[in-house]
């Protein structure tokens, strides 16, 4: 025990005699960074979003009637015109309606000119009734001066009045049939009238049995087969989906909330598809405020409308869009890592936006600075004006890390051809 107690006595003074060493002796630890050259260059800034290459405009072709597709005349990727047979729909039985209406107008004509005719004829009544009343009246008046003078009986009297009152009588009659005959002239002039509608509508559905396209343009999509029954409800039931001229294409892309105050119509755009290499080129032309809530983040739809001239760009791809927002030219640039460092261990009385640079004798210095856009890889910096050559710092350097440049994450892949993302951008450009 003695000799553990002696051990641990004499390890202790040789501690605190190393500690004691080391204090009055510090090392001196050189510190490296990691930093960048300021230079000018041009900054870009940008909002990407993904959208969907659609058709300026697409029409969908429908029918109204019932019945079993008897010929297609259009498939998938058919260049059609407007007005152009598509399809034939089994017409017989409008063909049978279409009689049967037809059959039924004649018939209701036919009834019109008997009730004319019959109306002519009641109307000649009257007026030979009423031509007989007047001559009874006339001799009614006259046999009365000779009753009033006694040179007239008064049975011949009573025989003259009698005459008298059953033609008007009669003419009542007459008259009433004259009526008549008026309303069943109405009447099957109306019936007439619906026979014409009824003839029109078997005719426009026998029409409709024979399927045209609307426009100029390429079918997209086609929904029946031939043989098939067609059944139209309350919705006409699509038969084609066709759209205009490919020439000419649009990208529907959701933008977030926190971005679409910046986009504005007429902005360039830039977007790529998986199917090609090649970069497109369009304009913003709408920012529609139909707003969609998916997961707590509210997008915006925003319209790109781009050339297709080779029709390389199908309905239904998805496009990598990059909306141009700003644009500064020939600026002074700096990583933005070096916005990003903030050392512990250095004290300064610069407040706000600072960047540390490195002095002529590798000390660091804070450097307060007006900064401009970004494009999320660089930063503008609109003043001081003077920091071009410079070295900016863009952190600490570790083992196996050069002096200059932003530190690689081994996980990145290369872009292709070596270049970074920005020398692609300003190739685009």
């Amino acid at each position: 025990m003695k000799f553990f107690a002696i051990l641990i006595v004499v390890a202790a003074l040789a501690s605190g005699g190393w500690y004691t060493y080391q204090k009055m002796n510090p090392k001196k630890v050189d510190v490296a960074y990691r930093t960048a050259t300021v230079k000018r260059d041009n900054v870009i800034k940008e909002i990407r979003a993904t959208g969907t290459v659609q058709p300026i405009k697409e029409v969908a072709v429908g029918t109204q009637v019932n019945g079993r597709i008897l010929h297609l005349y259009a498939d998938f990727n058919s260049a059609v015109t407007n007005d152009q047979i598509v399809a034939l729909i089994d017409p017989a039985v409008y063909d049978a309606n279409l009689a049967r209406d037809t059959a039924q107008l004649a018939s209701n004509r036919a009834n019109v000119d008997q009730a004319t005719s019959q109306l002519k004829s009641n109307l000649a009544n009257v007026e030979q009734t009423n031509v007989k009343l007047t001559l009874a009246e006339k001799d009614l008046v006259r046999k009365t001066e000779l009753a009033n003078r006694n040179m007239l009986s008064k049975s011949d009297l009573d025989i003259a009045l009698a005459d008298r009152d059953s033609l008007a009588a009669q003419l009542k009659v007459a008259q009433a049939a004259v009526e008549q005959s008026e309303a069943a002239v109405m009447q099957a002039r109306a019936a007439v009238a619906h026979s014409e509608a009824a003839v029109k509508l078997s005719r426009t559905n026998l029409a409709y049995c024979t399927i045209r396209s609307p426009v100029n343009g390429i079918v997209i999509a086609r929904n029946v087969d031939e043989g098939q029954t067609v059944v139209s409800s309350m919705n006409a039931q699509q038969l084609f989906l066709i759209a205009t001229d490919l020439k000419r294409i649009q990208v529907e892309a959701s933008i977030p909330e926190a971005d679409v105050g910046q986009i504005r119509t007429n902005q360039p755009v830039i977007f790529t598809v998986d199917a090609y290499r090649d970069t497109f080129q369009g304009v913003v032309k709408q920012i529609r405020l139909a707003a969609s809530t998916v997961q707590n983040v509210v997008t915006y739809p925003v319209i790109v409308e781009a050339d297709n001239p080779d029709e390389k760009l199908f309905p239904g791809m998805t496009a990598n869009i990059s909306v141009e927002v700003a644009r500064k030219e020939n600026v002074q640039v700096i990583p933005a890592a070096a916005l990003r460092f903030a050392p512990t261990n250095l004290v300064t009385e610069v407040r706000g936006p600072k960047i540390w640079m490195l002095n002529a004798d590798k000390t660091p210095q804070a450097v307060g600075v007006t900064l401009g856009i970004s494009d999320g890889t660089s930063t503008a910096v609109e003043s001081p004006n003077d920091l071009e050559g410079r070295e900016v710092i863009l952190g600490f350097q570790s083992n196996g890390q050069s002096p200059s440049g932003s530190p690689k994450n081994p996980f990145m892949p290369t872009p292709p051809g070596g270049g970074s993302s920005r020398n692609i951008r300003r190739a685009m450009h």
